[in-house]
């Protein structure tokens, strides 16, 4: 998984309340285990029209959010089912960090276990940010876990909270799996020590 430690980027604005992982990535898409290809399916039904072209009025295809690997978002973000494949989706895209007043509990986990920073701030806050990036379409904003501080190019800045545990896995660049290669060592003595008549865990 890749750290995290400090980003810089164009901020997107998604100015809207419990975005669902169904909206994020609809289930059409579910069909593949892979962790990578979602770039396309992301927000499909908000993003394009009938016909397949980009849908002018969606945020994301404004051109001053091209390139943007910030978004922020409106309460609730991420609620809905428990598919993995709407934080890859977001992470196919180019974002790094998500900002919002609250998000789903299983989106925010998935986002951590992906090396995507799930940024929570007090509502009336992202709301100031909201209307800074509105007034100055491609604003940039730099997220810097370290410091756990988020900072306009305007010079607006914010502090956010962030479980210690989960800090430290990120600026390691630690999910789940890293975090159990870490006692390979012992693992492996364990397994060595095991009596013949048990069964084989391989």
């Amino acid at each position: 998984m890749e750290p995290f430690v400090r980003h810089e980027g164009i901020l997107a604005v998604l100015d809207r309340v419990d975005v669902d992982t169904d909206q994020i990535i609809p289930k059409q898409f579910l069909k593949r285990i892979e962790r990578t290809g979602y770039e396309d399916a992301l927000f499909f039904d908000w993003r394009y029209l009938p016909d397949g072209s980009p849908n002018p009025d969606f945020e994301l295809n404004r051109p001053e959010y091209q390139g943007a690997t910030v978004l922020i978002a409106g309460r609730n973000f991420g609620c809905g089912s428990s598919r993995e494949h709407a934080p890859w989706a977001l992470h196919d895209y180019g974002f790094r960090a998500i900002i919002a007043p609250s998000f789903g509990d299983i989106f925010r986990n998935n986002c951590y276990q992906n090396g995507m920073l799930p940024v929570v701030l007090p509502e009336a806050t992202v709301r100031e940010i909201m209307e800074r990036a509105k007034a100055r379409p491609g604003c940039r904003i730099t997220v810097d876990l370290p410091s756990q501080t988020v900072t306009l190019d305007d010079g607006y800045s914010a502090t956010f909270e962030i479980d210690p545990f989960r800090k430290r896995c990120l600026l390691e660049g630690l999910d789940d799996i890293g975090l159990t290669l870490q006692h390979e060592a012992e693992i492996a003595a364990f397994e060595a020590r095991r009596p013949a008549w048990l069964p084989s865990k391989r």
